[in-house]
């Protein structure tokens, strides 16, 4: 049996992750009151429950009572059931935008501002993040992403670590994204924009691939970021940041910045991280 406490941000998704886990066969409760999480423990060991799989939905609804909820966990354990905890996590910037998308209200912050909610909650949740299993941020996932790391997770049986990492590709043109941790200008490249055959492709074309790492200078740009994050990634696990936005910017983010940025995931693959490339103004 696997025992999920699927917990989190308010507003990064927990309630999208436990009707994933539902689709794919969990029992799943949602907001369980912390002072009864030992009682429906004790339930999942009867055998005529016939209970599999359990995702159970606990976070800072519970008010006061998700500080007893290390405690609880500790009862459980003492049952013999190993658990794991799935935390969903976004910036707080994405959370702010969610929220007044939604126009909803954050459980912190009733009578006052959103912002001040999403510090109280951070800070509340704050064991919850560094004792957790598996942590998805979401701030950069589709609806369909999530479920694809759920799957990978809790159907395929893959283990996932921890850190993601984002390379994002974009122009300068249309400004440089805001979620980005470091940002690195590659318009010192010859730029193929300027002969009329390659101009209509991209960088995920082979012949502009080819013209862009043909030059010295950008193989071993490549070579040197690469060393870079070699040494960033392990540091920044050290010092408990969860996730990586990596800005590769060019004039017009369709040609030397897709290139780039496509070669720099490549390299990193070998890294035991969750990799993803993303090229937001490759279209326009």
């Amino acid at each position: 049996m696997r025992f999920v406490i699927v917990t989190g941000m308010s507003g990064a998704g927990k309630s999208s992750a436990l009707k994933m886990l539902e689709d794919v066969g969990y029992f799943c409760v949602d907001n369980l009151p912390v002072a009864l999480l030992d009682k429906f423990a004790q339930m999942t060991l009867d055998k005529t429950a016939k209970v599999e799989n359990v995702a159970l939905g606990i976070d800072i609804r519970n008010g006061e009572g998700i500080g007893e909820l290390e405690a609880m966990l500790g009862k459980i354990e003492e049952m013999g059931i190993s658990f794991e905890i799935l935390f969903l996590n976004a910036s707080n910037r994405i959370l702010l935008k969610r929220y007044k998308e939604t126009r909803r209200n954050h459980p912190l912050s009733r009578n006052g501002r959103v912002e001040d909610g999403i510090a109280k909650e951070r800070e509340a949740m704050k064991f919850l993040l560094e004792s957790a299993t598996y942590v998805i941020d979401t701030s950069q996932l589709l609806i369909r992403e999530l479920k694809e790391e759920i799957e990978r997770i809790y159907v395929d049986g893959e283990t996932t670590e921890r850190f993601q990492i984002a390379v994002v590709s974009f122009g300068f043109k249309f400004g440089i994204p805001a979620d980005v941790d470091l940002v690195f200008d590659v318009r010192f490249l010859p730029n193929p924009f300027y002969d009329l055959e390659l101009r209509p492709l991209t960088g995920n074309d082979k012949a502009i691939q080819d013209f862009v790492m043909k030059y010295d200078e950008a193989v071993l740009f490549l070579e040197k970021l690469d060393d870079m994050m070699e040494f960033l990634i392990p540091n920044y696990i050290k010092e408990g940041k969860y996730n990586l936005v990596i800005g590769i910017g060019c004039t017009g983010g369709k040609h030397r910045s897709v290139t780039i940025a496509n070669a720099l995931a490549e390299k990193l693959e070998h890294l035991p991280y969750s990799i993803k490339v993303e090229h937001r103004d490759i279209t326009r």
